[in-house]
């Protein structure tokens, strides 16, 4: 079962497991090393010790062995660090040996010739290091073990251990509470980022966090999530207001139909006036219908819905279309509509119905909002790998600080004429997410009393 730890929990935990792995290996470390150290040292003493004997004897070998045991007894007089040694002749015979070395059980197996033999011994309960050689010097062989006591080396060893026992606990929980501590402090921020997230509300979406002064993950996280609450007030906001265009848009024509059928009932009818309330009522929920599919089409857009089926096209073809239709609308209005088209073909990527929708809402917009006698013009041509479509009216134009609205949903740029043309703002609005559905652009230019142009850029594609 897995242990649902905070993340200062866990920091520390691994804090302390990485400590104590690492305290471990370092004084096992050390341990070796002053094992390793101490014999050595004790090895090298032994040796030194030998040798000195080895030197006695080279020097009074020619006094006789007598000469020599009587030298080998009074060094051992002058050695006072407890050091031991004993010395014997070719035939085994002992020619000095301190005293410990007498009662020696069992016996050290014989040195080799010229070569150095360690050994550790326990020598009147003391343990020894010895160091042995078998030598010629002059006529005669020597066999020579001298002894070094380990005792005061191995009292170090075992002090140096017993402080490792009590220090490794010790240093261990307190690098582990400095870890806590120091993982709490980390985390500080964290912790205030939390606090002011819960904070942040329906109500006050505009709220932001904390950013933290220094340039680290931390920092980079909180301006994160600002930009990504940025983002939710903008789309909370967008949604708002949707919500609330379309519950006014929608209540009109509601209620529009609903006074005509109540005025309608009050009293009986002529025929021509049952007529005519019904034409009202019809007309007004064509209306309402166009609305509610163009909000549908919105919707399954902002889902990511979009249900289009791109092919290989030629927009002359579509535009040649969409200019017959505008010169249908515009004859009614005594308007021209004409168009310019190229002789050779335009190939675009999209969905036939998606392109043939989004030309029929910049002529229907051409047409409704030029006057009488005007002029609608529709246009194609290619221009740096981009089918380029132009929708030009002659109609009262739109302010400049409205152009980058015009698109937003719900939308209409002149609030008078808007009451004088119907629609519901939406046009625009899905006439650019068909455009950047299709990788292209939809943008207008305008000026008061000379008109609007509508640009369209798609991508071409590029036969071989």
């Amino acid at each position: 079962m897995r242990l649902n730890l905070t993340i200062r929990a866990r920091l520390t935990l691994l804090y302390f497991t990485v400590l104590a792995l690492s305290f471990v290996a370092f004084f096992w470390i050390c341990d070796v090393g002053f094992r390793r150290s101490i014999e050595t040292t004790v090895d090298a003493a032994s040796r030194t010790n030998m040798e000195t004997v080895e030197r006695l004897i080279a020097s009074t070998e020619p006094k006789g062995k007598e000469a020599i045991a009587t030298e080998l007894g009074d060094l051992a007089k002058l050695w006072a660090s407890g050091a031991l040694f004993e010395v014997a002749d070719e035939n085994g015979l002992w020619l000095f040996r301190s005293e410990p070395f007498l009662h020696q059980s069992p016996l050290l197996p014989r040195a080799f010739v010229h070569e150095v033999r360690f050994d550790t011994t326990n020598l009147n309960a003391n343990q020894y290091r010895v160091a042995s050689v078998r030598t010629q010097l002059g006529a005669q062989s020597f066999e020579i073990r001298a002894a070094v006591p380990t005792e005061p080396f191995d009292q170090a060893l075992d002090r140096f251990r017993l402080i490792e026992k009590e220090a490794l606990p010790l240093l261990v929980v307190l690098a582990t509470l400095l870890g806590y501590w120091l993982s709490g402090r980390s985390l500080a921020p964290v912790d205030r980022i939390i606090r002011s997230a819960e904070q942040i509300g329906v109500d006050n979406l505009s709220r932001r966090l904390e950013v933290p002064k220094p340039r680290d993950e931390l920092r980079r996280l909180t301006e994160t999530l600002n930009a990504m609450l940025g983002r939710i007030e903008t789309s909370f906001r967008r949604i708002a207001q949707f919500t609330a265009d379309a519950s006014h848009d929608l209540r009109t024509p509601v209620a529009v139909i609903r006074a005509t059928s109540e005025i309608v009932l009050r009293k009986p009818r002529t025929l021509p006036e049952y007529r005519e309330a019904l034409s009202r009522i019809l007309q007004t929920s064509v209306e309402t219908s166009e609305m509610l599919e163009n909000l549908l089409t919105l919707a399954r857009a902002d889902a990511g819905a979009s249900g289009l089926e791109m092919h290989t096209l030629d927009l002359n073809d579509h535009v040649r279309k969409a200019q017959q239709h505008g010169a249908i609308l515009a004859a009614a209005k005594s308007l021209s509509f004409t168009s310019q088209i190229p002789q050779g073909r335009v190939l675009v990527r999209a969905d036939a119905i998606a392109v043939d929708r989004l030309l029929s809402i910049l002529v229907d917009n051409a047409v409704k909002y030029t006057p009488t006698g005007g002029r609608c013009e529709i246009s194609l041509r290619e221009s740096e790998n981009q089918a380029h479509i132009a929708v030009k009216d002659s109609g009262l134009g739109i302010d400049a600080c409205e152009l980058e609205s015009i698109f937003e949903r719900f939308h209409r740029a002149d609030k008078a004429r808007s009451r004088e043309t119907p629609g519901a703002g939406l046009g625009l609005a899905i006439a650019r997410w068909i455009a950047n559905t299709h990788g292209g652009t939809i943008t207008a230019e305008s000026k008061i009393g000379a008109g609007s142009v509508f640009h369209v850029r798609l991508p071409i594609v590029v036969t071989t």
